[in-house]
């Protein structure tokens, strides 16, 4: 015997978008829900001479699952815009028979928040900060920091003006223009754009989605064929491709293995410490990951941002001396440290301290190895060190040659378990 559907129903505005949704929340003899959805629906179950039985979504969940699976008849769950996009319906799908469930889409949040705005959003990136804690934040503002469009499911411990204020806070970072999108489809929505600095300073009611572009690119100049849309064909690419200055970049061999380690991603944030032209930075932009670049030395702040540029990518780059300029910066996924100078113990303990992931060390001179292993090492990571060697093949006399680079030393202590 066939067990009764039940009836997933997206709401727009408190209200079911279609006549589907509209019969299925008719003929439910339980309706469950969140609070505000509950609240939004009731004058359309008091009006019935048989009110259905109501269960609040509130977490736990377990009580609430058990009694929607074991339900006697039809169920109408209720949710906001698309419940299959970040939304009831994965949870659903663990405890219910698919065969059952019954989905009835609205438009989803992040759709009509974009719509306020009237821009095209095939080209965002889609962050949800809700139920990550500190990881929720870390991606929002790797996402930010990536851009160049992005929209954000907001939490209570990462609201607006939260995520705004720590944006706001990095220096160097890309220029953005933000939108708060309060309440969509309700008598009381609103929506606030203006600058980081300006949303930081407001108050939002959920739900809210908050908007993100890049003022120069409202408008990606070609369709993307995949979402999000690829920047890297390639990575480890030749020192030719970056400016530089005196032969003063890591070399290609020396990346490959640093960007192994580091396994830069989208929603990443990655600290590129004593950054020089910015090959490593940049690279981990163009893998989709939010890059905070720091050197003591403006000129080579100026030509991280220029190889940026000239590769279509946007990362965080601003002069300062390590450790001190790193103190104020959202802890990283990954951290890069390529220079140093004589703050280089402090730079490996304070990045070993705040990496989630990985710290990555790339040594010129031996006597620096092994101090900055047993560092790593007493900061709990997991330690491995690899020296890479290499020869390139140059054109001689009709034949060829090796030419060797100078071997480095590539340090990497990773977090157990990450």
């Amino acid at each position: 015997m066939r067990e009764d559907p039940v009836h997933v129903v997206g709401l727009t505005g408190g209200r079911p978008a279609g006549e589907a949704p509209s019969a299925a929340l008719a003929a439910a003899t339980l309706v469950a829900g969140g609070l505000e959805p509950l609240r939004a629906v009731a004058p359309l179950l008091d009006g019935r001479p048989d009110p259905p039985e109501t269960v609040t979504l509130v977490a736990p969940l377990d009580e609430a699952l058990g009694r929607i699976a074991g339900h006697a008849g039809p169920v109408a769950v209720l949710a906001s815009g698309d419940p299959g996009w970040f939304g009831i319906v994965r949870t659903l799908a663990r405890r219910i028979d698919a065969e059952r469930i019954v989905v009835h889409p609205a438009p989803s949040s992040v759709a009509r928040a974009w719509s306020r705005v009237a821009m095209p959003w095939d080209d965002a990136r889609i962050v949800s900060a809700h139920a990550r804690g500190r990881g929720g934040v870390r991606a929002a503002l790797g996402a930010l920091l990536a851009g160049p469009k992005v929209a954000v499911l907001t939490a209570p411990d990462a609201d607006p003006a939260f995520l705004a204020a720590a944006y706001a806070r990095i220096p160097g970072a890309p220029e953005r223009r933000m939108a708060v999108c309060e309440r969509l489809d309700l008598p009381d929505q609103r929506v606030t754009i203006g600058a980081p600095e300006d949303l930081a300073a407001g108050t939002f009611a959920d739900p809210n989605v908050l908007l993100a572009w890049a003022p120069d690119q409202p408008v990606a100049a070609a369709r993307t064929a995949i979402q999000p849309a690829r920047h890297a064909d390639r990575w480890a690419l030749p020192e030719s491709a970056f400016a530089h200055r005196d032969g003063m970049i890591t070399k290609r061999e020396v990346r490959a293995a640093a960007l192994a380690a580091l396994g830069p991603g989208p929603g990443d944030v990655v600290w590129d410490v004593g950054c020089g032209s910015g090959s490593v930075a940049v690279e981990c932009a163009r893998l989709g990951a939010g890059v905070i670049a720091v050197d003591h030395d403006e000129a080579a702040v100026a030509l991280t941002r220029r190889n940026a540029a000239d590769h279509g990518v946007e990362l965080a780059a601003f002069a300062g001396a390590a450790p001190d300029a790193l103190r104020a910066l959202p802890d990283p996924d990954a951290a890069f440290v390529g220079g140093g100078g004589g703050n280089l113990p402090a730079i490996v303990d304070l990045a070993a301290e705040r990496a989630r992931r990985a710290v990555v060390v790339t040594l010129a001179t031996l006597d620096r190895i092994e101090p900055t292993i047993a560092r790593l090492a007493a900061a709990g990571l997991d330690v491995e060190a690899t020296l890479v060697q290499s020869a390139r093949l140059r054109p001689f006399v009709g034949s060829h040659r090796l030419e060797p680079t100078n071997p480095t030393a590539v340090l990497v202590g990773r977090r157990a378990g990450a």
